[in-house]
């Protein structure tokens, strides 16, 4: 499977939607606009995306 949406491979190779949201601790509605908008704005919850799927900071919260 080819992902264009870093993003979105992030989150679902860390477990899902339901399963990020959970261990993030935010809204299931804040995972799908990260996903929707393809980049996670808050430099914290990118960094802890990118601990639980091992996608680069710098993929899923581009400059």
């Amino acid at each position: 499977m080819i992902f264009a949406n870093k993003v979105k491979m992030a989150v679902e190779r860390a477990g899902g939607p339901t399963y990020v949201a959970i261990q993030m601790k935010c809204s299931g509605t804040a995972v799908q606009a990260w996903i929707r908008n393809g980049r996670v704005s808050n430099i914290e919850k990118a960094k802890l995306l990118s601990e639980l799927s091992g996608v680069s900071v710098l993929e899923i919260r581009p400059c």
